[in-house]
């Protein structure tokens, strides 16, 4: 037993040194002999073939290398701004080599490191590394140039009137995106760092006088509790900062657009950009403002309060119409008229299924067409899902499996769940809508006031970063009833949502509602 105990000690201490290699702690310097530290990069980057080493002699006396990441890093610019003029022999010997230095790089984000762990970053972010021997500091050389995605619309939150740019996967134009909405330097950034491996760029946003120190100091903590090894999408962080991971509601607001996020920072809720993903998270949120579209705010107040009127009806709909119609067929006849009743008997006389069974087939049905239509490339996807809803549910019909008003209240129920404006509340009205349908077959009317009476008990006790889902209509503000239950318009909404607190609630003058001009001046 001893024997095996020291074997084991003895390969853990043969270990040990090869992992101090491969991962340098953050607080360990670069040495002062040259080749050591291209031998100590050679060792760390072995079997990458996309890391350039390129060694040159500086001035044309002194050893020096660059060591930069290919498709990460500008080489035309390196070649052009630092190693042409590093090349050639300087006359001048009385200058030192910083003087040198900073006189012939012309690159404007260039700095002075001596941690490896910072050397490892900056060639990992592309920006290339100068070595140069007898310097115990690298030189950081801002040049960091790879593809991306050009700036477009958001396909899935698209708008009739307002802008047609989105965010896209690079972090430094998601923030200048937000700098060129908001131009007031109470626009602040916080950089973090998630992930062991991917080590992913995270920026926190905020208006410092608008939001809350408190809301954002938690922000801040939970993110940096976050431990992984790699970040790919934001997701990821929304589900390791949400107040309740286990309910079916989302408690974070994701967006593309940089309008949305821009309204939401000005009403004091704090933004997380990620580096690799072109959706922000949003926080706090309340259910209500997951069920606002930014139209709502483009179009007159008149056209946006009718419309927000009827995409709450249809949510309403989509989430109990498929219940309803199991319940009142199954246990509650009487409450049909009689020549609708008689019409549903004839349709359902075929049909050898109950009403249960029968609308939990038609809704399996139809999200898998949906969900079909999502991954099948846009040119075919939209025509399959609609051919493919037709022809199934004709054929359905025509063979006895289902009856005619079954597929209408199925197709309602669908219709009326493209009326959410945004995916990621529509996924939740989608996953409730099957266990009220299994209370109303077997409880009628009774089991759809069970499951709505258990969905808005689990609704009034849910947060999101400590603030009420409901609000502000639990607890009530009427302050914020101005954008909850219509559209006030803009004269009107001179104050900040209710969980401003009475940090900066002021949004605008008062007293500017518009009228014709008499006098020389505008009626009030």
């Amino acid at each position: 037993m001893i024997r095996n105990v020291q074997k084991l000690l003895k390969k853990k201490q043969k270990k040990q040194p090869v992992v101090q290699t491969q991962k340098p702690k953050s607080q360990e310097t670069l040495y002062k002999n040259f080749n050591q530290n291209v031998e100590l990069f050679r060792s760390i980057y072995n079997h990458c073939s996309d890391v350039i080493f390129r060694s040159f002699l500086l001035f044309g006396k002194i050893k020096a290398m660059i060591i930069y990441i290919e498709g990460l890093s500008d080489t035309e610019g390196l070649d052009k701004e630092v190693l042409a003029p590093l090349m050639k022999e300087e006359n001048n010997s009385q200058q030192s080599i910083k003087e040198l230095l900073d006189k012939e790089i012309s690159v404007s984000k260039g700095k002075k490191i001596d941690l490896i762990a910072d050397c490892i970053e900056s060639i990992s972010n592309g920006d290339p590394i100068l070595l140069i021997e007898g310097e115990s500091t690298a030189y950081s050389l801002g040049l960091t140039k790879f593809e991306k995605r050009s700036i477009e619309e958001p396909q899935a939150e698209k708008v009739i009137r307002g802008p047609r740019e989105g965010f896209i996967e690079s972090l430094q134009v998601n923030t200048s995106m937000l700098r060129r909405i908001i131009k007031s330097p109470a626009l602040k950034l916080k950089s973090i760092k998630i992930g062991e491996y991917t080590k992913t760029s995270v920026a926190l946003a905020y208006i410092e006088g608008i939001a809350e120190p408190e809301l954002i100091k938690e922000v801040e903590n939970r993110l940096q509790r976050i431990e992984v090894d790699g970040i790919l999408e934001s997701d990821y962080i929304e589900e390791m900062i949400e107040d309740n991971p286990y309910s079916p509601f989302p408690q974070i607001m994701s967006t593309e657009r940089p309008d949305v996020v821009s309204a939401q920072l000005l009403e004091g809720r704090a933004a997380i950009l990620t580096d690799g993903t072109p959706f922000v998270l949003i926080a706090p949120v309340s259910i209500f403002s997951l069920l606002q579209a930014p139209d709502d705010y483009y179009e007159r107040y008149i056209i946006g309060t009718i419309i927000r009127w009827l995409r709450y009806a249809f949510v309403f709909i989509a989430l109990t119409l498929p219940s309803f119609y199991v319940a009142v067929t199954t246990f509650h006849q009487e409450m049909i008229p009689d020549p609708l009743l008689q019409s549903l008997a004839a349709a359902r006389e075929n049909v050898p299924f109950p009403a249960l069974v029968e609308v939990i087939l038609m809704e399996l049905m139809l999200e898998a067409l949906r969900e079909a239509g999502v991954r099948l490339p846009n040119q075919i996807g939209a025509a399959v899902s609609i051919v493919g809803a037709l022809v199934i549910g004709q054929a359905a019909v025509q063979a006895g499996l289902v009856s005619a008003p079954m597929v209408i209240v199925v197709a309602t129920t669908g219709i009326a769940s493209f009326l959410t404006p945004r995916y990621i509340i529509g996924y939740s009205i989608r996953f409730l809508r099957f266990p009220i349908i299994i209370l109303a077959g077997t409880l009628g009317l009774l089991g759809i006031m069970l499951g709505l009476i258990a969905i808005i008990i689990h609704l009034c006790t849910l947060r999101s970063f400590g603030e009420p889902y409901l609000s502000p209509l639990a607890p009530l503000s009427k302050r914020g009833l101005k954008d909850v239950l219509w559209r006030s318009p803009f004269w009107m909404m001179d104050k900040r949502p209710h969980f401003n607190k009475e940090m900066n609630m002021q949004r605008q003058a008062s007293n500017q509602k518009p009228g014709p001009l008499r006098g020389g001046k505008t009626e009030i």
